[in-house]
């Protein structure tokens, strides 16, 4: 599943390509053929994002019609200039201009919605280290009165918003914290400095559109070390790297499910 980092660059690549142009608006699927109707001809005016949630703004700036959409597991975005090839039947929504076009593919959402519903999708989001209203004692409230792992909290999109498995692996390495550290045991100034480094990560990955975690005095050319090779490509301390060696003691890094999710640390740099 995407990280927040890539709802949020995908935010900004429909606004660069469509934003104040009257788009053309199908769903050769047929899934959201019905809204799609409704839409066709009017003029993207915003995309927003919140976590792993996609907003798309038509119409009248001050009231704009949303469509929300939401990748899950299989859902695929595929930009292109145009003119656009002819669709296949797997494309859910598709947006054209004069110079481009965007295929939405397998989201698990992908929904007209009016203001309300979306807000009442904000408001049940914890805050967002992308977005200039987040707020980080939000999310600390919760932690501190929770007995729930540090890890498993961090992948709660109630309690933080857009933060995936890879960023919740790399930033308990680069503190040193233990995954398995009850919540209510993470002290404010950890949190501040967790909070802190995601939002600068997570900054970098929307310009880059990759994660890449590791500090400049442990990249593969400083350290003299071979580059990681890997389908999500980018840099990383122990995410995917289980019984390989920590970049940093050379300990092996662990894995284990939690949350659901294959977890990765390395317990020689991140002891409780």
């Amino acid at each position: 599943m995407p990280e927040g980092h890539t709802i949020h660059r995908l935010a900004q690549d429909y606004t660069a390509a469509f934003a104040r142009t009257a788009v053309h608006t199908t769903s050769p699927q047929g899934k959201f053929a019905d809204a799609a109707a409704l839409l066709d001809g009017t003029v993207l005016t915003t995309a927003d994002a919140h976590g792993k949630h996609l907003f798309l703004g038509f119409g009248a700036a001050e009231d704009p019609t949303w469509v929300h959409i939401h990748l899950g597991l299989f859902g695929k975005v595929t930009f292109g200039p145009a003119p656009a090839p002819p669709p296949t039947d797997t494309v859910r929504l598709r947006l054209a201009n004069d110079t481009a076009y965007v295929d939405l593919r397998g989201p698990t959402t992908c929904a007209l919605i009016t203001p309300p519903e979306k807000q009442a999708i904000h408001d049940r989001l914890g805050p967002d280290p992308l977005r200039p209203d987040a707020d980080p004692a939000a999310a600390y409230r919760r932690i501190s009165r929770s007995r729930t792992t540090v890890a498993a909290l961090l992948m709660d999109q109630k309690v933080i918003a857009g933060v995936g498995n890879v960023y919740r692996a790399e930033v308990l390495f680069r503190h040193g914290i233990d995954p398995y550290r009850p919540g209510k045991d993470l002290t404010r100034p950890e949190w501040d400095a967790i909070w802190q480094d995601l939002t600068a990560l997570m900054r970098e990955g929307v310009r880059n559109n990759r994660i890449d975690t590791v500090r400049p005095e442990h990249t593969p050319e400083a350290m003299g070390r071979p580059p990681r090779v890997d389908d999500h490509g980018g840099e990383v301390y122990v995410y995917r790297r289980a019984n390989q060696p920590c970049h940093l003691c050379g300990s092996p890094v662990r894995t284990a499910d939690l949350a659901a999710r294959n977890l990765f640390w390395c317990p020689a740099c991140q002891r409780r």
